[in-house]
């Protein structure tokens, strides 16, 4: 059984894109549950270097409610497990279209840790459709639901993904998964019956967690978290970090 398969008491909110400890600082105190730290993300607006990184994977420990979380489209096994152990990361998200073989290697390598692959939607087709199963396979715990552009963009890019085809793929796996896909506090309606599948875990957000000028922002993370019942919604009782 997955390491995340037992079901918590709320989903999580993961936000990706932190960039400073004032970021970091805004997520903990609005009730993010992840943070999403960009690695190997070529041209990436939250790239950030190894030692940046390590520090605000630091930071985000030192809040004792974030869970940092490595968010990479790198593909080799060894550098990302030197990575995580350097920066005592324990939660990785291949974002890219790393194969199964990349999953094998970093399980292991890393056999405690928490892998995520992202599975992405294009035109409402899930690109790595023929992998899923191998994916589960080389030791996937987590399959996260993104949406592709038409023009091959993948990662934060804000394009809605439709509750029918997250759940055509979600029938196709056996594993828990986070939504994705320009989810927004205004889309827990439109993605209810996603949110009501007995494996979903979480959101993971990027665009609607920031104000229009691009910045990560409270009171959208806290709509999030209040909106789509997570694990630190406001008004929620004290909890300790989820592992996904």
């Amino acid at each position: 059984m997955s390491r995340t398969g037992r079901t918590p008491r709320a989903p999580v909110l993961k936000v990706c894109g932190a960039t400073t400890p004032s970021d970091l600082a805004t997520l903990a105190a609005a009730g993010a549950d992840h943070a999403g730290l960009w690695h190997g993300v070529p041209g990436g607006p939250a790239e950030l270097t190894a030692d940046e990184l390590t520090a605000l994977a630091a930071a985000a420990h030192a809040t004792g409610v974030l869970r940092p979380v490595l968010v990479t489209f790198l593909g080799d096994a060894a550098e990302l497990a030197a990575l995580a152990r350097g920066a005592r990361i324990d939660h990785l998200q291949l974002h890219a279209y790393q194969p199964p073989s990349t999953v094998a290697a970093l399980r292991r390598a890393l056999p405690g840790a928490v892998l995520i692959k992202v599975l992405h939607l294009r035109d409402g087709r899930c690109q790595e459709r023929p992998l899923i199963r191998a994916y589960e396979r080389a030791g996937t715990d987590l399959f996260l639901l993104d949406t592709a552009t038409d023009d091959g963009r993948i990662g934060s890019t804000g394009t809605p993904l439709a509750a029918p085809e997250a759940l055509d793929v979600v029938a196709r796996t056996t594993l828990p998964f986070w939504l994705a896909g320009g989810v927004r506090a205004g889309s827990r309606a439109r993605l209810a019956t996603v949110a009501a599948h007995p494996r979903f875990r979480g959101i993971d957000v990027d665009t609607g967690a920031r104000d229009p000028h691009g910045r990560l922002h409270a009171p959208a993370v806290r709509a999030l978290a209040r909106t789509w019942g997570t694990a630190r919604a406001p008004g929620t009782a004290p909890t300790g970090r989820s592992r996904g």
